[in-house]
């Protein structure tokens, strides 16, 4: 175990438990690192906070990206591939932890690291936060102190070489990603691979809501974007009428018609999908207004309300023989 040692950074110390090899990684804006690590209090009994392994999963940051955790970039770019390191940092360091844990917990547990937060600038969102949740979180809220970091780092990969998370994309690099997901989910639909379709689809629809997201709704720009997403999302709402997702169509084409309230491939989709969970009502009502918007699907429209109507009369048939099935067994 080599001596501690201080990085040049102030409040930091460095321990090296196992040496890596090689020289230190050349790091570049967009750079990946994928390591584990261990997060324990700088008290007697060491008292471990989140360790990644028990989580199941290595941690990963993209350099320049501004993780909240800042001093984890500079941690990181001290070690070698290989390295095992025990860091102990100042309160100067960690008053962001508990944020960053939360997320982490969360994601671990399957939710949404984000759930509960509001969409302000990141001090407004510091207001939110009365509670993570977690109760050793809580504490370390509102008693920011020293932490202990044990890192192990697997590998460090330039932008080139790993397929980029669309939040970690430049604006350029989300524009051009978009036809290509979008020919990808078009390719997997014609194999009838509609599940790797639709994640396709879906990737290229979050690329450009993140860039709509900068735009002011409804100019110029926000429209451009817009045009771009609708056809993506009906191609989603399709795979997912394939894959029997019948409530997540309903969501989807009712969050989009609230937009574009004459979108006739909109209420078509809609509609399959009432007809598929029997809301008749609805169904009915969102074909007619398919047949209104454009007479070229009127052939398309009589084909399903037709089926719709055997459908239904046949559910009623079941049901009125499984009544009086279940009216004959209470008499006996």
């Amino acid at each position: 175990m080599e001596e501690t040692y201080l990085l040049n950074v102030e409040g930091v110390k460095k321990k090296i438990l196992h040496g890596g090899r090689g020289e230190l990684p050349k790091l570049q804006d967009g750079s990946k690192f994928t390591f584990h690590f261990q997060t324990l209090k700088d008290d007697f009994e060491r008292t471990v906070i989140d360790d990644s392994r028990e989580a199941g999963m290595p941690m990963e940051i993209i350099v320049g990206k501004m993780f909240k955790l800042e001093i984890w970039e500079t941690l990181l770019s001290s070690m070698r591939i290989g390295e095992v390191a025990e860091f102990w940092c100042d309160a100067i360091h960690t008053g962001m932890y508990a944020l960053v844990s939360r997320g982490m917990r969360r994601i671990a547990e399957g939710r949404d690291p984000l759930e509960g937060q509001k969409h302000r600038c990141g001090m407004g969102n510091m207001f939110d936060y009365h509670s993570t949740g977690y109760d050793d979180l809580d504490e370390l809220q509102r008693t920011p102190q020293p932490l202990i970091f044990i890192m192990e780092l697997f590998r460090v990969e330039d932008p080139s070489a790993y397929k980029r998370d669309t939040w970690a994309m430049s604006k350029e690099e989300k524009l051009a990603a978009v036809p290509v997901l979008h020919s990808e989910g078009n390719r997997l639909v014609l194999r009838r691979e509609f599940a790797q379709a639709a994640a396709k689809y879906q990737e290229a629809v979050i690329c450009l809501r993140n860039l709509q997201a900068k735009e002011k709704p409804w100019e110029d720009d926000w429209l451009k974007l817009e045009s771009l997403v609708t056809p993506l999302v009906l191609n989603y709402c399709q795979c997912q009428l394939e894959l029997g997702e019948y409530y997540e169509v309903l969501e989807h084409t009712t969050e989009l018609l609230q937009k574009h309230n004459d979108n006739a491939k909109a209420y078509f989709k809609r509609a399959k999908a009432h007809a598929a969970v029997w809301n008749e009502r609805e169904a009915r009502e969102d074909f007619q207004r398919v047949a209104h918007l454009d007479p070229s699907m009127a052939a398309a429209v009589k084909k399903e309300l037709k089926q719709l109507g055997e459908r239904m009369r046949k559910k009623h048939v079941e049901d009125r023989k499984r009544y009086q099935g279940l009216f004959q067994s209470s008499q006996g």
